[in-house]
C-alpha cells in the first residue's frame, strides 16, 4: 500500500513524510466493532516536508494555517468500517486540501462601473415600488 502520494505535477508527497495512527472507529461495526482498529488519523508535517517547493510551501501554511498544529496538518476518517477504505479516504483528503491550498491565487478584480442605462433602469424600478407603496397607503386612509 505504501506509495508516494501525488498532489500536483510539481508536487509529490513521499511516504515516509505521510505518519498514520489507527484506533477503534465510533458508531456501528457489528460484532468486530471492538476488536477492529479501523479509523485513520494521517499526519503530514507541512513545515518541515521537502516534498513542497518553499516558494509554494508559506501559502500553503497560511491557507491551511487554522488546521495546523506545529505545522502538521492532521486529517482523520472514521466513515468506513474497513480500515484500508479509511486510509485512502484520510489520504484523497489530504490531497485535495492541499491541492486547494497550492491553487494560484484567483487575479484580483477589477473594479467596474454601472452603465448609464442599469443606473436608470434601477431608479427607475426604485420609483415604481415607491409608487405602489403610496397607492397602497392612500386605499387605506
Amino acid at each position: 500500500m505504501a506509495e508516494d502520494l501525488k498532489i500536483t505535477d510539481r508536487v509529490v508527497i513521499p511516504d515516509s513524510e505521510l505518519r498514520e495512527r489507527f484506533s477503534r472507529s465510533s458508531g456501528p461495526g457489528g460484532q468486530g466493532v471492538n476488536t477492529s482498529d479501523s479509523r485513520v488519523e494521517l499526519s503530514y508535517d507541512v513545515e518541515r516536508s521537502h516534498a513542497i517547493p518553499d516558494e509554494l510551501r508559506d501559502r500553503v501554511l497560511e491557507r491551511l494555517g487554522h488546521r495546523l498544529t506545529g505545522g502538521v496538518l492532521t486529517i482523520a476518517a472514521s466513515e468506513h468500517r474497513a480500515q484500508l477504505a479509511n486510509r485512502e479516504a484520510a489520504r484523497e483528503r489530504l490531497a485535495a486540501l492541499l491541492r486547494e491550498a497550492l491553487a494560484p491565487p484567483p487575479p484580483p478584480r477589477r473594479p467596474t462601473k454601472m452603465s448609464k442605462g442599469a443606473k436608470q433602469r434601477r431608479l427607475q424600478a426604485k420609483k415604481h415600488r415607491s409608487a405602489i407603496k403610496q397607492l397602497r397607503r392612500g386605499a387605506h386612509d
